[in-house]
């Protein structure tokens, strides 16, 4: 019997992809939700491999349309989310000055507004059930400044905000919220960045996990910090 549903963001490929696939690994079904259709049924038949069932669902979570629907279709076809993981997110560099406005809003869409658009549209479902957690993929962007990657950090910044305001609400719900706050991840993401990578996948998959099922409520508004 499935431990509930488990809603990933961002999850055909990286982070996403282990987070998912390390849900399927401790029973829970899971929705996979990102733009690309392909790489999204390739995690999902690897999920279902593991005995859960996994449904991917197209969505640019930086459009409120798109995310509205795809939160409607999730909960239509698996019901209320147990855990919904923030998890997508961009990246584009550049000197401030010589960034476009067009690029530093994608990211801030990307990354801080898209979990804001996730997590509002699975909260009514979650409140309802009165059990459920929300989990934010952060990164050590969100603890310190680096040059050509001020719109990330803004956004990884703004993230740990808005977990600390909703944790605020979410006190006597049911639910918690927490952030994962990873150092430099062997991913597409880190490429071009000038750091080495000091973890993987699903060394960041495994703390997605335990703040998701296992972190007692009292972390409730916690952001957990592995930075290699």
């Amino acid at each position: 019997m499935s431990r509930g549903v488990a809603v990933v963001t961002g999850a055909g490929r990286g982070i996403g992809r282990a987070t998912a696939l390390a849900f399927a690994g401790r029973g829970l079904d899971v929705a996979l939700l990102g733009r690309t259709k392909e790489s999204l049924e390739l995690v999902a038949e690897a999920c279902s491999a593991r005995g859960v069932s996994a449904q991917s669902f197209v969505c640019d979570v930086a459009r409120s349309a798109s995310v509205t629907d795809a939160a409607t279709r999730v909960v239509t076809r698996m019901g209320a989310p147990a855990v919904v993981v923030n998890n997508a997110g961009i990246v584009k560099r550049g000197l401030v000055h010589e960034t476009s406005e067009e690029d530093f809003r994608a990211v801030l869409d990307a990354n801080l507004v898209g979990a804001f658009l996730v997590t509002r549209a699975f909260l009514p479902t979650m409140l309802a059930a009165r059990t459920g957690r929300v989990v934010m993929v952060s990164s050590i962007s969100a603890t310190l400044g680096t040059a050509r990657q001020a719109s990330y950090c803004a956004s990884k910044w703004g993230l740990h905000g808005f977990m600390k305001s909703l944790a605020e609400e979410l006190r006597g719900t049911g639910l918690i919220t927490l952030a994962v706050v990873p150092g430099s991840v062997d991913t597409d993401m880190l490429v071009g960045s000038g750091f080495p990578a000091k973890m993987s996948a699903e060394d960041v998959a495994a703390s997605i996990v335990y703040a998701g099922l296992d972190a007692p409520v009292a972390m409730n508004g916690s952001a957990l910090e592995m930075f290699g």
